[in-house]
């Protein structure tokens, strides 16, 4: 194997989908703890299991914090 070759493999790397072929699963963004790091979208909040404050905001379940809410950039993601 050349050079070439073993260079145009590593840079063409695994598979991986792209948000707009992500599927549609209602999703509109994830919560973002930002001290955590921790990110929950926001069709998974309910089965997490995640307490909710009185306007509805979950709250993180690391460290109970409010967290932020992030619109997805793309059809399917919320990245």
């Amino acid at each position: 194997m050349s050079v070439f070759d073993r260079l145009s493999r590593a840079l063409r790397g695994p598979t991986r989908s792209a948000p707009e072929t992500a599927g549609d699963d209602g999703s509109e963004g994830s919560y973002w703890c930002d001290d955590c790091g921790v990110r929950v979208r926001d069709v998974a909040v309910d089965e997490a299991g995640l307490d909710r404050d009185d306007e509805g905001v979950p709250a993180c379940p690391d460290c109970g914090d409010a967290m932020r809410f992030e619109r997805a950039s793309g059809h399917g993601c919320a990245c």
